[in-house]
């Protein structure tokens, strides 16, 4: 009966013997490519030697043809010192064309350029009959060349020229010019005609067998040549330049060479890779088995460290294919749900976590998901049912599972309980409301003591109007002048008891809790809800309230409530910096639209000490405070509000002294 276990056994031998002949064909693969490596360099090795050479007896040929060039020029020197007249010079210069093959002319002028005498090679046909003597007329390019070595002071060399001949060949020559002086004093210039083919036949042949060589300009034409190369499969080439006074020339070697022979390296490699191959397949089978190995355990460590990862996480994990199948969830999901993990695994729409009155937007959502129309890496709230039917809400995010090679083969998601993140919410919510209603309370402590100070007024004028009242009331009637300061007492005590009657509802409104929901308030309701609180103050230190209100202000969508307590607050610190300073002391009161007319300004600033940096740094921190008396919360509260509504409490000094504090709040819209 055969073994469950056979067909695993026999495809991991199967595995096993397709790595061993991948592995023996990489060895051969390494092994020709080591040979064919090996070849490679001792060709280019071979071929770099062969240029090297050809380099070196280039750099030969130039030494020796300068080195000739310049005894050249010690034998003209010689000519024009021993030789004074023309018969004598002639004779000399015949001679010196005999033993200098390289020379076609030798001619000899004065100062002016005036030609004295002219000698010609026999070996070569003359260039032209030379001209008579005393002539006064010469050729422009001797003078341009003689003119060029005079100013120079040494011999110089003019371009080469073609020589045509009778024959219809012709060939190229080479001018010289070599000042002639006594000591300071110009006497005459020695012009000495070259061919270029008489000057290559100055190189030894040890330099030029079985090689060419000639001359180029410095572009690459050929001027003259000599010598062919010996036939070979490749053409080896130097070149150096001579550097003439005047006329730098090229001189150029040309070589050929029968290609390295790649025999004998051939066998040199073979022996040596082979002695490698065999060196190199135990190492190879003895690295490949720890290898192995070693990756085994590093897998199996990397599983189990994910394993064990997954199951750590607080965060819920939920893998789904394609089709939308669960395919794995982690504890931390399980315990978030309260299934198990067999109990989720596999199972499709609808979810048993998906409470059912919301399946089926769920199943939507889900279908929309899985078809890629909906971003991922984003985080969507949700809520999810525990197995006993209890809701809690959920943040999910989302993401492709895609494989080493580029293949969408699911989604992954991880899910996050909101349940402690919201209960922590609703507890600063309370905590913040309760924060806010003790600030109103510590405020309408803070202004008892003022309301007690700004009613005794009121009560006492309406008191001194009601007893002249009586006293009028108490004379004989009839009398006009008295009806008439009775009822002017009247209309006094009317309006003190009005204005009493508004610093005690100003004061209500400001504790009293309202409703929070934000709506459209106009900027001037805002001031003139906090406005007579203000005033009162203002009058108990000296001090005027100016307020700029245009309005044509629109409406801001704001909770007016807690609007209303900023400005309060920022108004009587205001009044409370300026108790110290003279007169005149400014609380100014200021609204203004934005540049982009989406939010409107609101500016409360005074005239007070001002804040420095130590104060600064802490304006904001709850509890902290620079007063005898107060809570230090009104600030504090006052930026949370501003923050909440979008904005930013911000603050500056005041030029010439004073401070600024400026938030913005957004249009009605």
């Amino acid at each position: 009966m055969t073994s469950p276990d056979a067909p695993a056994g026999a495809l991991a031998r199967l595995r096993g013997a397709w790595r061993r002949w991948a592995l023996w064909f990489a060895l051969v693969l390494v092994v020709v490519g080591l040979l064919a490596t090996l070849v490679w360099l001792a060709r280019g090795h071979e071929i770099e030697q062969t240029q090297r050479d050809l380099d070196r007896d280039n750099a030969d040929a130039a030494q020796v043809l300068r080195q000739r060039l310049a005894r050249n020029l010690q034998d003209l020197h010689g000519l024009a010192a021993t030789h004074a007249d023309p018969i004598s010079w002639w004779t000399g210069a015949t001679q010196l064309l005999h033993e200098h093959r390289e020379w076609m002319r030798l001619q000899w002028h004065d100062a002016a350029l005036n030609l004295r005498a002219v000698a010609d090679s026999p070996f070569y046909p003359a260039l032209l009959p030379p001209p008579p003597d005393g002539n006064t007329h010469h050729p422009s390019d001797i003078a341009n060349l003689c003119g060029q070595a005079s100013k120079l002071g040494a011999a110089a060399y003019a371009p080469s020229r073609f020589v045509p001949r009778a024959s219809g060949l012709g060939e190229e020559v080479l001018e010289l010019c070599l000042p002639v002086r006594q000591g300071a004093q110009l006497q005459g210039y020695v012009v000495a005609t070259h061919t270029l083919d008489g000057m290559l036949a100055l190189l030894p042949s040890s330099l030029t067998r079985g090689q060419s060589v000639g001359f180029t300009e410095l572009d690459g034409t050929r001027l003259a040549m000599q010598g062919v190369p010996r036939r070979g499969a490749r053409v080896f080439v130097a070149q150096q330049v001579i550097d003439l006074p005047g006329a730098p020339i090229v001189l150029r070697l040309e070589g050929s060479r029968q290609l390295p022979d790649v025999f004998p390296n051939v066998l040199t490699a073979l022996v040596t890779g082979l002695s490698i191959a065999l060196i190199t397949v135990l190492v190879l089978l003895a690295r490949d088995f720890r290898a192995r190995q070693q990756a085994e355990s590093e897998l199996a460590q990397a599983l189990a460290f994910r394993k064990a990862m997954e199951d750590s996480l607080v965060t819920g994990l939920r893998a789904r294919d394609l089709e939308g199948r669960i395919t794995y969830v982690n504890p931390a999901f399980c315990d978030m749900v309260g299934f198990a993990a067999d109990e989720l695994i596999g199972q499709s729409n609808p979810m048993p976590y998906w409470p059912p009155e919301m399946a089926q937007d769920y199943a939507a959502r889900q279908v929309q998901r899985l078809s890629g129309l909906s971003p991922v890496r984003e985080g969507v709230e949700s809520v999810f049912m525990r197995k006993d039917g209890t809701r809690f809400p959920v943040l999910i995010y989302e993401a492709p599972l895609i494989t080493t090679v580029g293949k969408h083969t699911g989604w992954m998601s991880a899910v996050l309980d909101m349940t402690a993140q919201r209960r922590a919410e609703e507890l600063s919510r309370a905590s913040q409301e309760r924060l806010q209603a003790s600030a109103r309370l510590a405020t309408v402590g803070e202004m008892a003591s003022l309301m007690s100070h700004e009613l005794n007024q009121p009560l006492a004028v309406i008191s001194s109007y009601a007893t002249g009242s009586l006293n009028l009331l108490q004379q004989p009637a009839g009398d006009a002048a008295t009806l008439h300061d009775v009822r002017t007492a009247l209309s006094r005590i009317a309006e003190q008891a009005g204005r009493a009657g508004k610093v005690i509802h100003s004061v209500r409104d400001l504790v009293r809790q309202r409703s929070t929901s934000r709506q459209a308030v106009a900027p001037r309701v805002l001031f003139d809800a906090v406005l007579p609180l203000v005033q009162l103050q203002a009058r108990k230190l000296g001090a005027t309230v100016h307020v700029d209100v245009p309005a044509d202000l629109p409406a801001v969508w704001c909770e007016a409530t807690m609007i209303e307590q900023v400005l309060m607050n920022l108004a009587r610190n205001g009044l409370q910096a300026m108790a110290e300073v003279p007169a005149p002391r400014l609380l100014r009161l200021q609204a203004s639209l934005g540049p982009a007319r989406t939010a409107v300004a609101f500016v409360v600033a005074d005239s007070g000490e001002g804040i420095s940096d130590a104060v600064a740094a802490q304006l904001f921190t709850p509890f902290f405070t620079t007063k005898d008396e107060g809570m230090g919360l009104g600030l504090s509260l006052c930026r949370t509000v501003v923050e909440q509504h979008g904005s930013a409490l911000q603050h500056q000094p005041q030029s010439p002294r004073g401070t600024v504090f400026r938030f913005t709040l957004p249009v009605a819209r």
